[in-house]
């Protein structure tokens, strides 16, 4: 990604701007225009500063991941014991969603952009195994068997309440209900 040196403050509204638009319209759907007219810059401050907006959904991206691991390893840190440490990043989302009730901007970024050489793409792809080595890993911390198996099945549930959240369905708390009870299900009995 080109944006390696930190941001101004024009380039900070840029990404505010783009974060609210993209997240709320589509990608796809805002243009540049839009982006420059709701940050209160130009074009061509908004081309300065991220080149393209193929660099520019990459930022905006990139720092929702950034925001989301953070609440995510703050949950994990939060759980008294191993095992709820392993279904913390459901909590994040029952705390994430307050604020965003459109779903998953990177699996809406993944829909969007289905071409694997996005610089966006890339960002949303590894945030999803990001997930999935982040539920693995604390599974294994957790002592639970088959890690893996388990870390999947994690996923699978977590998504699956994220992609339902536009719905109102409000399948967050049997989700959460479920993968408490895998993880119960996957600890030997002497734990």
């Amino acid at each position: 990604m080109q944006e390696a040196r930190p941001l101004t403050p024009a380039g900070r509204r840029i990404v505010a701007a783009a974060d609210e638009l993209f997240y709320n319209r589509g990608i796809t759907a805002v243009g540049v225009d839009l982006i420059a007219e709701h940050s209160g810059v130009t074009k061509r401050t908004l081309y300065n500063q991220f080149g393209s907006k193929d660099h520019l959904v990459a930022t905006y991206l990139t720092e929702r991941d950034r925001r989301w691991r953070s609440l995510v390893r703050a949950a994990v840190d939060a759980g008294d014991t191993p095992a709820e440490a392993v279904t913390a990043p459901f909590e994040a989302l029952r705390i994430w969603s307050v604020a965003n009730t459109r779903g998953c901007a990177f699996i809406n970024a993944l829909a969007e952009l289905p071409d694997p050489s996005h610089p966006a793409y890339r960002i949303a792809a590894n945030q999803k195994l990001w997930l999935l080595n982040l539920f693995e890993e604390l599974a294994v911390a957790a002592g639970c068997s088959r890690p893996a198996t388990l870390a999947t099945r994690l996923l699978v549930l977590h998504e699956g309440a994220v992609a339902t959240q536009p719905l109102s369905l409000d399948t967050l708390p049997e989700s959460t209900d479920l993968a408490r009870a895998l993880v119960l299900a996957s600890k030997p009995p002497h734990q």
